[in-house]
């Protein structure tokens, strides 16, 4: 009777101790416009795969149009294999809808797409761009994900996928835009031991941070030939975007990770709460972003 004792309150603690390193395996969804948005939070989303969590990338156009010299479906597939790429170094599916790139509507048939991809991924944390931005893929996304909050909790709708019980945390992803409001974030995550991978990511969209951006941009010019070279080039550049958020919300980042911790932190993603769906509070931050503190 000792014996089974011992062993009863053995499995009780060893079910303890794993509760609280991993009490509930969250789902993120990141959702982009393009192939290569979503790379945007990555930084984050890899801190969540290797926490044990799991994580999806969505682009909701096939990318057929971002190109100064490539268009159609030679382009959509060359991006479809970018992505593909980079979703392999974070372990992850990426995902692109058949949405053509510069087109994408908020129409009804799209909502219920979005709808249909949070639920069947039972989604905790959806992640996407602002409604104010410069492009009108961006800002269409970001109104067909904000339209899908709360109706992914209504039976009615899209009633051949089932509800999610509990409605996710929207979330915004960083961005510069002024007008009409400043990108305010209610968490800031350090991404110091993720910042690489990150970039890694980056680095498969060929297509994109080595052609058609720096084409658009001016600046081909400046590209350099070589693969390691040209991956330190595009580097630089989001080090110092990654730097710039961390020393501008470094109060926040004192406060979620204390004096100690959050003075020292390089690199750092921002998310703003949508006031769409469960909303970040004290209370739940911690539990969905496990990784802060530790």
């Amino acid at each position: 009777m000792k014996t089974i004792s011992l062993i009863l309150i053995g499995m009780f603690f060893l079910c303890l101790t794993s509760f609280s390193q991993n009490p509930k395996e969250l789902h993120v969804i990141i959702i982009g416009a393009h192939p290569d948005d979503a790379e945007e939070s990555c930084g984050t989303a890899a801190l969540y795969i290797a926490a044990g969590h799991k994580v999806k990338l969505v682009s909701v156009t096939n990318g057929d149009a971002g190109h100064q010299t490539l268009g159609g479906g030679e382009l959509m597939r060359r991006r479809q294999e970018e992505a593909r790429k980079a979703g392999e170094i974070l372990g992850v599916e990426y995902q692109l809808l058949d949405n053509h790139d510069g087109e994408l509507l908020p129409t009804l048939e799209n909502r219920r797409t979005i709808i249909r991809l949070i639920r069947e991924f039972r989604a905790d944390i959806v992640i996407t761009h602002r409604p104010n931005d410069y492009h009108p893929d961006h800002r269409n996304t970001s109104q067909l994900v904000l339209d899908a909050a709360y109706m992914v909790t209504v039976p009615n709708i899209c009633p051949e996928t089932p509800i999610l019980k509990t409605n996710p945390v929207f979330l915004f992803t960083s961005d510069n835009f002024t007008k009409p409001t400043l990108f305010d974030p209610d968490v800031v995550v350090g991404i110091d031991e993720t910042i690489e991978k990150k970039i890694d990511m980056y680095d498969c969209h060929v297509s994109q941070v080595y052609e058609w951006l720096p084409w658009n941009n001016g600046i081909i010019d400046q590209v350099p030939k070589g693969m390691a070279e040209r991956r330190e080039w595009m580097a630089k550049y989001r080090r110092n975007e990654a730097e710039q958020i961390a020393n501008k919300y470094r109060d926040k980042l004192i406060a979620i990770y204390g004096a100690e911790k959050g003075s020292k932190i390089k690199y750092a993603e921002g998310f703003e709460d949508s006031e769409y769906g469960t909303r970040l509070s004290k209370e739940n931050i911690r539990v969905l972003f496990p990784f802060i503190g530790k």
